[in-house]
């Protein structure tokens, strides 16, 4: 087989079972409401749970008058500006660590912890359901590589005993990481991060937690799931959040102690090798960081939730078990999920149909994504189209 043929075979293959993945161009900036293609549509798939994406402009533009456009390097060359600094500092204040990292992209600093960390001999441990790039950095490490069933931490307990049996007659004494998302982005349930870390605690096994779903959302103060849970820096020592969700930007950082930063500026590659964020958009941040600490937007974000929910089950809607702004509705065959999603794009919502390989087979969903920008009378607009799709005579539930 030649590489044209591989490649017009698995494009083949992706076409046939329902699959084919496209960018869709906005002619808009990000917001509860977007232009595509001359449509108006009201958004139901953006991450910007606070509605913050359009919040920063101003600051971005007084920032690119002082820092002009990019960085010029990696942050251990020339690339590492004040602004940098200035939010790094912020964000090790905000969520409670000694010492925060930026890094570009979540999907980098999630390479690039698990491929610090993780070495030949060593177990990686991780949640059936977490996010491509935990998963892809622990296959691209030379550790040995696990998953446990999703939120069973009995199963997981199950492993990391077996692996602390099979070191008993081994000549390297390797060591065991865990490494679970906080909310599930396609599930939008949240994993019990205090029984993970007592679990870690008593295995003396790592444990790396990826925020980038409930950093802004979920804490007293928007602190993410480490302040959720009440635990402390030390019970919950690998944290990473990105700024691209909640707080509407762009980038990444993790949060840990002095010396485990230390480490990663050492060690982590993505961080070594990659040209730093540009300073505008670092200093711009900060702003963002600001704002995302009103407790109201939060409140108004809860309220859409439970609202919601509410409407959606007293309805008989096939949703899934999420307290986030993550609302999966369950369909289960790829090209009913995609006529659906077809469907409301005519009725002017945009909601994205979630298909495999991005969830197992047979649970093609649709994602709903609430945010604390959108109008009640928006939701219900949707809810009212979700319920007469899917109660139509014409159009049975799966």
């Amino acid at each position: 087989m030649s590489w044209n043929q591989r490649i017009a075979s698995a494009l083949q293959q992706r076409h046939a079972a329902h699959q084919w993945r496209q960018p869709v161009t906005l002619d808009s900036a990000q917001g509860t409401e977007v232009e595509v293609n001359g449509q108006r549509l009201i958004n139901f798939c953006s991450n910007d749970y606070l509605g913050l994406a359009n919040t920063g402009g101003d600051d971005l533009a007084a920032a690119a008058q002082r820092w002009g456009l990019g960085s010029g390097a990696s942050h251990l060359v020339c690339g590492h500006s004040r602004a940098h600094q200035q939010l790094e500092e912020a964000l090790a204040h905000h969520t409670g660590y000694p010492r925060a990292l930026l890094f570009s992209t979540g999907y980098m600093a999630n390479m690039g912890v698990i491929n610090a960390f993780a070495q030949r001999g060593d177990l990686v441990l991780q949640d059936r359901l977490n996010h491509a790039s935990l998963l892809d950095g622990a296959q691209l490490s030379r550790a040995d590589f696990q998953r446990y069933h999703h939120l069973d931490y009995t199963h997981l307990q199950q492993r990391l005993q077996n692996f602390r049996e099979s070191q008993a007659n081994s000549s390297r004494q390797g060591l065991a990481m865990v490494v679970t998302d906080s909310i599930f982005s396609m599930d939008g349930d949240l994993a019990d991060v205090a029984a993970l870390s007592r679990i870690c605690q008593q295995q003396d096994a790592l444990l790396m937690v990826d925020d980038a779903h409930g950093l802004g959302v979920i804490g007293t103060n928007g602190g993410g799931v480490r302040e959720h849970f009440g635990l402390s820096p030390a019970e919950l020592p690998l944290y990473v959040g990105t700024l691209g969700k909640a707080l509407g930007g762009f980038g990444a950082f993790v949060g840990a102690d002095s010396d485990t930063i230390d480490y990663l500026i050492q060690f982590a590659r993505p961080y070594i090798y990659t040209t730093a964020l540009p300073p505008a958009v670092a200093e711009a941040m900060l702003g963002n960081l600001r704002r995302m600490k009103d407790n109201q937007l939060r409140q108004v974000l809860d309220g859409h939730i439970q609202h919601f929910r509410a409407r959606a089950l007293e309805a008989g809607l096939n949703l899934m078990d999420s307290v986030s702004p993550i609302q999966p509705l369950l369909v289960g065959a790829e090209d009913r999920t995609l006529e659906l999603s077809q469907k409301l794009r005519q009725r002017g919502f945009w909601v994205t149909a979630i298909r495999p390989p991005t969830v197992p087979e047979g649970s093609s969903r649709l994602r709903i994504t609430l945010t604390a920008a959108h109008h009640r009378d928006q939701i219900d607009a949707l809810l009212d189209a979700l319920i007469e799709l899917c109660t139509d005579p014409q159009e049975p539930r799966s």
